[in-house]
């Protein structure tokens, strides 16, 4: 019986005056890829922002592992094990592609273990070890997303929040990269995973929540939800 890892109630999110999630619950049960679906400007960023401590709720709560984590900072909520792989990216230019990894173990757990895990992302991803004295820069997309998912590891998360991890990308990358994800998941970390794309997202999931215009408007098991159903929901029909 798997248990939630992380339990999102009620919560209400504004950018200023502009209301930005209307009452959102979710459920994240350990061991699992959940999947945060809908078109752009749904809200689903807004969710994982929120989850990652850069955005506070107004109402509602935020528990991780049964403790309470609404007024963390981001840096607290890596701690706490939760990391992120960032919609675009966001690489350090300037750095190396190993100086680039180096700065996702930065809290004291993850410096001790350092050399043991950057050993099983390059395992992971064999062409980042190829190319660790790069910058980042000179990365392809793809590579570069690899980089940013090997980055989120560094720090040995129980969960990792993937906002938008295939856009821009080929579709021979993407496919690779969602395989990627699902052995991570294999390896027990759970995942929440932001997605525009309707059927790669219902593929990966063990459960999915569909969102429009800052609401959750369906969730349910893949398999069990009807595509007219999804549709609906989808595109606020």
């Amino acid at each position: 019986m798997t248990q939630a890892l992380l339990r999102v109630q009620k919560i209400d999110v504004f950018y200023h005056d502009f209301h930005a999630l209307w009452d959102v619950s979710i459920e994240v049960e350990e061991a699992l890829v959940v999947s945060i679906i809908g078109a752009n400007g749904a809200g689903k960023s807004t969710l994982l922002n929120t989850i990652a401590g850069v955005l506070r709720p107004s109402t509602g709560t935020i528990e991780f592992h049964g403790r309470k984590i609404n007024g963390l900072m981001p840096y607290q909520a890596v701690t706490e094990g939760i990391s992120m792989v960032p919609e675009g990216r966001r690489m350090f230019p300037r750095l190396t592609v190993l100086e680039n990894l180096e700065v996702g173990c930065y809290i004291r757990k993850a410096r001790k273990r350092k050399d043991e895990v950057l050993r099983r992302i390059y395992d992971l991803f064999p062409i980042l070890e190829e190319r660790k004295n790069q910058f980042s820069s000179t990365l392809s997309g793809g590579e570069q997303q690899m980089l940013a998912i090997g980055r989120a590891l560094m720090c040995e998360p129980k969960l990792i929040l993937f906002d938008e991890i295939s856009l821009g990308l080929a579709p021979l990358v993407i496919k690779n990269i969602y395989q990627r994800v699902k052995q991570i998941n294999s390896e027990g970390i759970t995942a929440l995973l932001v997605e525009q794309d309707i059927q790669r997202s219902l593929k990966a999931a063990h459960k999915v929540y569909i969102m429009q215009s800052g609401k959750i408007r369906l969730e349910g098991i893949p398999k069990e939800l009807a595509q007219e159903d999804i549709r609906k929901a989808y595109f606020g029909l």
